[in-house]
């Protein structure tokens, strides 16, 4: 079992960020993708290489696995999951993607797809949920 939790944006951890997890908009849908070795959906979002910030790592990822080409991207919160290997700190943003083009071929994502709705079939069922929930109450205070 993990269990999520959530932070203020510049909340740094005592350990490091490890990943950036970008929940993306485009024309009023959410855009989920496709690793090449699963067949289950995610929230497009990554690794923080060395050297990078959470912010950089962000937008390589959306770029790398969505095509997006402009956008405006923003933090929404740290967050950690805890579970049976440990504690792990991310960042979650939100994109809304103004252009998108192809996937890159570089890219280990096999596709992207736009959606009303979270998929049912997800890499992470007990993580996923929990950030987009977190990205749905960040946009309703927002308005």
């Amino acid at each position: 079992m993990s269990e999520v939790k959530f932070y203020d944006p510049g909340f740094v951890p005592a350990g490091h960020l490890t990943y950036s997890v970008i929940t993306a908009r485009f024309e009023g849908r959410w855009i989920f993708v496709r690793h090449t070795d699963r067949k289950t959906w995610e929230i497009p979002g990554g690794h923080i290489e060395e050297g990078e910030s959470s912010e950089e790592a962000a937008s390589r990822e959306l770029m790398e696995e969505t095509g997006a080409i402009e956008f405006t991207l923003g933090c929404v919160a740290t967050y950690s999951v805890e579970n049976n290997k440990g504690t792990g700190f991310g960042r979650l943003y939100f994109a809304e993607v103004v252009s998108l083009g192809r996937i890159p071929d570089s890219s280990e994502i096999a596709e992207a797809k736009l959606s009303d709705r979270l998929p049912e079939s997800l890499t992470y069922p007990e993580i996923q949920p929990r950030l987009f929930s977190r990205i749905i109450e960040f946009l309703n205070s927002e308005e």
